[in-house]
């Protein structure tokens, strides 16, 4: 998943930044004022938008800045636990309805808890200071970006041929065993590749995906536990970031037991309609693309702290590569885009592993959203670094 410059903070180490407003939430200012522009069009999977992209810095009012500074807004009342309790569910029962505008009242609603105290956790992450980190620091923190950079799916890669072993295999044992002849093996063998090419063209290989997954899961002891793991890095960082969740799947079965959708992997999805309103409107805020730009390296993030290299979690990379080249980044900007988040990423996952740990057995148990926050809000209840 990769810029344009972004505002830099020049805070001492252990300075904590703002906390960034929550993506699809229209009633929370953004800071800083900075703002990058989007011209054309842009592109990322499986969202709408596309395009070429130049970036264009546009300077707020000082004034208005201070005025909105001299004239803080009421805090508001705190919720007692059975009404915070009540809320959840009220906003889990909105997540899972469909809408135009569902996105934009959950993202709302969340926000709105936040401040009355239900939901303390959310958009509250005691980020690292943004600045343009050196590869040197990095390794001083005990991170080897290149390492998780660039997974390598090599699980399912095994698998695959494990699937495609078993199926000579069998046909060999049933050639032998005088199960079937030579022209019928031939027959099969037609009529394999031939479904194969079918599921290729009508279902751009979702078919083979589904067996391919459920196999993995199977045959390896760590494929599902990576797997929850990696989806449940996107999901907690989004959430301190200040993104709310949506939905996730862990299971290309899963999904099309519940769907009857194909080729359709485990991923999260986010209440991001107003992300995607800044794209089309050509504005993008700098604490946007920094959310962004997190949650997207979370679960090759994942991967590397737990299992020592990344094996999931290419399309993401490639996704934040296209916007930063969207955006007309060089390759200095770029890189420390990346090498912040990285940083800020792995700071998150290390502080937070426990939470992470619990985040994944829900989602493995098949919890909704809702569920998974409380798992959240529940392990970092009382906790001074969020």
């Amino acid at each position: 998943m990769r810029l344009a410059t972004a505002p830099v903070s020049t805070a001492p180490a252990g300075h904590r930044q703002p906390r960034p407003a929550p993506a699809s939430c229209a009633t929370r200012h953004w800071a800083p004022s900075q703002r990058v522009r989007l011209t054309a069009q842009w592109r990322q999977q499986p969202r709408r938008g596309s395009g070429r992209v130049w970036a264009e810095a546009d300077s707020g009012s000082p004034a208005s800045s201070e005025a909105a500074a001299a004239s803080p807004a009421p805090a508001a009342p705190q919720l007692s636990p059975a009404e915070a309790k009540q809320k959840l569910a009220e906003l889990d029962k909105l997540l899972a309805s469909d809408g135009p505008h569902v996105e934009a009242q959950a993202a709302s609603l969340a926000a709105t808890l936040h401040e009355q105290g239900a939901l303390r956790a959310f958009g509250a992450a005691n980020q690292v200071p943004k600045r343009a980190y050196t590869l040197q620091e990095l390794r001083l923190n005990k991170i080897q970006p290149e390492q998780f950079l660039a997974p390598k799916d090599t699980t399912l890669s095994g698998v695959r041929n494990v699937v495609q072993g078993s199926y000579l295999a069998g046909l060999t044992a049933a050639y032998f065993g005088q199960l079937l002849d030579l022209s019928q093996i031939v027959q099969v063998v037609i009529l394999t590749a031939f479904l194969l090419t079918v599921d290729q063209v009508a279902n751009a290989g979702g078919f083979e995906a589904l067996l391919v997954d459920t196999a993995g899961r199977v045959v390896s002891g760590t494929y599902g536990r990576r797997v929850a793991l990696h989806e449940a890095g996107h999901f907690l960082i989004a959430y301190l970031l200040g993104l709310l969740p949506r939905g996730y799947t862990l299971s290309s079965l899963d999904l099309f037991i519940r769907k009857r959708q194909l080729n359709v992997q485990a991923g999260c999805q986010f209440c991001d309609s107003a992300f995607q309103a800044e794209v089309a409107s050509g504005k993008l805020t700098s604490s946007s693309l920094d959310t962004y730009s997190c949650v997207a390296l979370a679960g090759v993030a994942t991967e590397w702290l737990r299992f020592g290299h990344a094996e999931g979690g290419l399309a993401d990379v490639q996704q934040l590569d296209r916007l930063l080249q969207a955006l007309r980044f060089t390759q200095a900007k770029a890189d420390a885009q990346v090498r912040w988040s990285v940083l800020n990423v792995v700071t998150l996952l290390r502080r937070h592993e426990a939470t992470h740990d619990a985040l994944a057995d829900a989602m493995s148990r098949g919890a909704s959203v809702g569920e998974c926050i409380a798992v959240i809000e529940q392990r970092l209840a009382g906790s001074s670094d969020i």
